[in-house]
Parts: structure tokens; C-alpha cells; sequence
């Protein structure tokens, strides 16, 4: 698999990222180790997580395969912190982007992936509440402590992502990433935040490239019991997508598949890994054997007239 540099850094990832947003709950530990199996044997390096995803659980169970499956120098870890729950037990996320909090998410988040470092720790939200310099103290901490090799911001807009950045070239450790939704039913960070990541050489690492699974073509038919629009934990997850409005793109994507011979989810892969800016797509599959199937497909290369074609579908 090729491996990409991180915006101006040396840091080197990946075109495909694993996401592990289910596990510890749709993905048990045994389908997890299988995935990361495929993922490192087809060349993949990053895999993406964070402290809030599962409360920690899906740390937990990376940190369970390191060693097993595959050497911890072998991956490049990213991790999150910056989202907190209410007090009240299984309150909402909110975000807190407090050096206090933000630190000590990053030590609990080492101590469940048991390795001292990670290799790209990202802010996971902009705090309204909390001064972007006192963010950026604690992701500079980070680095000089040597508790994370390199930095960067994740879900923020555009104007967030310009400002934190020149922010951190003050304080010495520069931003390097900028994780983002990007996806064919989802393009509003080609808008603002993709144009200010170029602009302070900073990687876009684009999340849910399949418009959390909509763009497989797994619901044009109906919902599979099996699917994660069917599941009572996700399915606020993906109806963003399933409307009458999204019903065009996801037709043009099939049709374009059909027409290269390949699934439409390799249409839909190679159209993000295309897009100016982006570094890497992260993945989150459920089971092995849908990640075997991106896996399958994550060399296609759209020619110049399926891309403008999809390109013109899904502008808004």
C-alpha cells in the first residue's frame, strides 16, 4: 500500500487508515484482531482511534492486539481527546479542550493502548469555552514530553483549523493533520477547511469516505437487518444520508461501477483518496470481511471522466 507524507512533516502514513470507532461494541476482539490481520498484511500502517470512542474501549482492545497481531513500531497510532462526557452518567459528548483534561485523557489513553507514545494525537473538537492557546499548550506538552511524536486537530471548520495552526507555529510544534468528514454525500470541508490545511501545510485525513456505508449501495434496496442504519446504536449515525437528496449520487456512483467492473465502495474510495489535500482515507468496517473488501479495491485510479462526472452529481 503506498504510504503518504503528513502535510509538511516527516511523518509518513498509509493511504487507507483503519478507523475503530466500533470496536469494543459492533466489532468484538476477535473480528477486531482479524482486521487488524488483513490491515497490516495489505501494507496498512495507520490506524485510527480515540478516547472517546466506546468510553475507551476501542483503545482498550488495540492496545489488547499490540504485540499479538503486530509490533507497536510497525503502526503509526492516532489518537483523539477533547470530547467529555456530562456529569450525569452516559450524559452527551461535549467538548473540553482544557490542558487539564485534554492531558489526562492522553495519560489514560496511553496506559489502555499500553505504549508510551502515540504517533499523532489530534484535539478532537473546538472548545467555544476554552482559549485555543491553552489547547495548543497542551498539545505542545505532549510533544516535549514525549508522549506524542507529532499533533494536530480533528472536526474543526475551517477558520478553527487557520487559526489553531498559526497558533501552534508560535509555540514550536506545528499542527501536521486535520481529520475531517469527506465523502462524495459529504463534501463541505472542500469548502473552507481543505483550502486552509494547503495553505499551513497541514494533511487531511478524511473520515467516513463512504458516507458511513451509504455509499456501498448496501441500502438502495431496503435496510439489512445486519446494517448499521438497523443497529439502535448507529442508526442516528448514517440517517443523515439515506434521503431522497443523496438517492442521486449514490445511483451515479453504482452506475460507475458497474461500468468499470469493480464494487461501488471502490468508486467511492478512489474518488476521496483523489481529492486535493487528502492524506489518507479512514475506514471503519464493522467486520473483516468488509474491510477485506476495501482492502480489495484500494489501488483504483477513476478516470479523468467518471471523476468529473461525479464530481458535477454531487456538488452543492
Amino acid at each position: 500500500m503506498e504510504e503518504r507524507y503528513v502535510g509538511r512533516s516527516g511523518l509518513r502514513v498509509s493511504r487507507l487508515g483503519l478507523g475503530t470507532l466500533c470496536w469494543g461494541h459492533d466489532t468484538d476482539e476477535h473480528d477486531a484482531r482479524d482486521q487488524l490481520r488483513l490491515f497490516v498484511e495489505a501494507g496498512g500502517t495507520l490506524v485510527d482511534t480515540a478516547d472517546s470512542y466506546g468510553d475507551g474501549t476501542s483503545e482498550e482492545v488495540l492496545g489488547a492486539l499490540l504485540g499479538e497481531v503486530v509490533d507497536r513500531s510497525d503502526l503509526v497510532i492516532t489518537t483523539k481527546a477533547g470530547l467529555g462526557r456530562d456529569v450525569a452518567a452516559g450524559g452527551p459528548l461535549r467538548p473540553d479542550a482544557s490542558a487539564r483534561s485534554m492531558l489526562m485523557a492522553l495519560d489514560r489513553s496511553l496506559a489502555r493502548l499500553g505504549t508510551d507514545h502515540v504517533d499523532l494525537w489530534l484535539a478532537h473538537a473546538w472548545d467555544p469555552a476554552v482559549p485555543v492557546e491553552e489547547t495548543l499548550r497542551a498539545l505542545q506538552a505532549a510533544v516535549t514530553t514525549g508522549r506524542a511524536r507529532y499533533v494536530g486537530v480533528a472536526d474543526h471548520a475551517g477558520w478553527q483549523l487557520a487559526t489553531a495552526a498559526a497558533g501552534a507555529v508560535r509555540t514550536g510544534v506545528p499542527l501536521v493533520a486535520a481529520a475531517n468528514e469527506l465523502s462524495l454525500l459529504q463534501r463541505r470541508a472542500e469548502a473552507e477547511l481543505v483550502p486552509a490545511a494547503t495553505h499551513h501545510g497541514v494533511g487531511v485525513l478524511a473520515w467516513a469516505p463512504l458516507a458511513r456505508g451509504v455509499l456501498t449501495g448496501k441500502y438502495r434496496a431496503g435496510l439489512p437487518a445486519d446494517s448499521r442504519a438497523a443497529s439502535q446504536q448507529m442508526a442516528r449515525w448514517v440517517a443523515p444520508y439515506l434521503g431522497a437528496e443523496h438517492r442521486r449520487v449514490v445511483q451515479a456512483v453504482a452506475t460507475a461501477a458497474d461500468g468499470l467492473g469493480v464494487a461501488p465502495l471502490e468508486v467511492a474510495l478512489a474518488w476521496v483518496l483523489d481529492r486535493p489535500g487528502v492524506v489518507s482515507a479512514l475506514v471503519g468496517a464493522r467486520t473483516a470481511g468488509q474491510l477485506k473488501a476495501v482492502l480489495a479495491g484500494e489501488d483504483l485510479v477513476l478516470p479523468p471522466e467518471i471523476r468529473a462526472a461525479l464530481d458535477d452529481v454531487s456538488a452543492r
